[in-house]
């Protein structure tokens, strides 16, 4: 072959339209906070004085979703949803969560985003809280405990985890089985306990809230999420050897309890160590920002931040004797001093808006437009609808049930979701979300505040969302025909 016609092939093979289809596919990193408020981020909350300079960046170079959902108020059942497209209620979860040696709750067969997406050629990889139960190892002639989320129920630190993420569609996981207050306090890598646990935990209060049981030396409270952080880094680096593109669920352990950030951020909000934390969080989106543009893969990388739900920092009345800016151990703030949940009502673990409507930022340049915004209502079990019709995969019968792509938002085209949004409160109170209407099934929060009420108690509370997103009004009395069409409709998506 002539030197011609060597370098005429070499260009034809090389031209975009014979480019292997991995390398037009975006790299995906989903960074799921732990209980972060609507409130927390300058981008949602104007008055917020808890500097989030990298999470606002987001919101400048990318799009802010502002009327986002979480499927639950609380942490398990919304990663349930997220990486299945499916409502865990629809499981044997019908309310609460899981402990931290707590069985799996991913059915055998249950397919993930990570399996889809490895499917299409993704090196796949989670990092963080997994919190959806795991078979644990145990000792010999210990029958485990399941009921147990204190102490040690009889696991077998040296033995092989046969149901962790890598199971579930990940190539490699690092992390913890559950929240940060839980034990065992342990590390995991894959399949397998990164070290024995050598020291007992103490219980410790609010705010360096944990529960007693087993921990390892190299297992320190207030640098997980440092380590965290590294662990990502690494995995992002590394993609620089491989083809294929690659999807990061990366599970932030903060600003759940324990309400613990590290030295270097403590004092630097003047907000007490609830403010210091959120801080640290924006700081580790930052180190993740950084790494994609040193490696300059930003433009080809999907970013998306969330929470799992609401903060679970109490709104104060300012007749109350003092708020965690005047004692950290107090579990809330005057409206004054911060809104962790904005003006919306109720925390973590409630039915009301302040329990699950979330930050949403998605961030990817030359396709997401700058400082866009969406007012689209959207649903963290979108996620597996939304990333396999950007990537041009389809989802197999049986799988993401609950799962709506909002692709069409994120390029500022017209987007309303096919079917309405079902919230589920900690204590198994369900919510359902149409258009500017609210529809509560129940008599209370449903949570942690006060009226409780019950599943299905009545009178059921109706709130118009467009005038009133504080849900300070309940107009069920008054518009008794949409309370009757809004419940045919939820009965309807329980029971499919």
């Amino acid at each position: 072959m002539s030197r011609l016609s060597f370098l005429l092939v070499l260009a034809i093979i090389s031209s975009p339209i014979f480019a292997s289809e991995s390398a037009l596919k975006p790299n995906i990193v989903v960074i799921l906070a732990d209980d972060m408020g609507y409130g927390d981020i300058h981008a949602f909350n104007p008055n917020s004085t808890i500097p989030t300079p990298n999470l606002d960046r987001i919101a400048a170079e990318g799009m802010t979703f502002t009327d986002a959902h979480s499927p639950s108020s609380v942490c398990t059942p919304t990663r349930y949803g997220l990486l299945t497209g499916r409502y865990a209620w629809r499981t044997q979860l019908k309310k609460g969560v899981l402990g931290g040696y707590s069985p799996p709750l991913l059915a055998p067969g249950r397919k993930t985003v990570a399996d889809l997406l490895k499917k299409a050629g993704y090196r796949t990889c989670a990092i963080g809280k997994w919190h959806l139960g795991m078979t644990l190892p145990t000792k010999p002639g210990r029958r485990m405990n399941l009921t147990v989320w204190e102490g040690d129920p009889g696991i077998n630190f040296g033995g092989v985890i046969t149901d962790s993420p890598i199971h579930h569609g990940f190539d490699s996981y690092f992390g913890v089985s559950a929240s940060l207050d839980m034990a065992p306090y342990v590390y995991i890598r894959d399949d397998r306990f990164a070290a024995i646990p050598d020291l007992e935990q103490p219980a410790v209060p609010f705010p360096h809230f944990v529960r007693e049981g087993p921990r390892s030396s190299d297992f320190v409270i207030d640098e997980v999420l440092d380590r965290l952080t590294e662990e990502a880094i690494q995995f992002i680096q590394k993609a620089k050897d491989r083809e294929e593109p690659f999807f990061l669920y990366l599970a932030l352990t903060g600003p759940h309890k324990p309400t613990q950030p590290h030295e270097r951020f403590r004092g630097k909000t003047k907000l007490g160590e609830y403010g210091d934390f959120v801080s640290q969080v924006d700081w580790t989106v930052g180190e993740v920002l950084k790494v994609l543009d040193q490696m300059g893969i930003s433009e080809n990388t999907l970013l998306l931040y969330t929470s799992d739900n609401g903060s679970y920092m109490n709104a104060y009345d300012d007749t109350e004797q003092s708020d965690h800016v005047e004692d950290s151990s107090q579990q809330g703030y005057f409206p004054r001093n911060h809104q962790a949940n904005g003006s919306l009502r109720g925390t973590k673990a409630d039915i009301w808006e302040g329990g699950h409507r979330v930050p949403l930022l998605a961030h990817w340049p030359t396709k997401v437009g700058a400082a866009s915004k969406s007012d689209a209502t959207v649903c963290l079990t979108d996620f597996t609808a939304t990333l396999a019709a950007l990537i041009g995969v389809e989802i197999p019968d049986g799988t993401a049930e609950d799962s709506y792509s909002f692709a069409p938002a994120l390029f500022q085209k017209e987007f309303r979701r096919a079917a309405p949004v079902v919230h589920h409160s900690a204590g198994g109170m369900f919510a359902i979300r149409s258009g500017k209407w609210n529809l509560v099934t129940g008599d209370g929060s449903g949570g942690r505040q006060k009226p409780v009420g019950d599943p299905f108690g009545k009178p059921y509370q109706l709130f118009n969302l467009e005038a009133d997103l504080g849900e300070k009004s309940d107009v069920a009395s008054g518009n008794p025909d949409v309370v009757e069409r809004l419940v045919a409709e939820f009965e309807q998506i329980r029971d499919q």
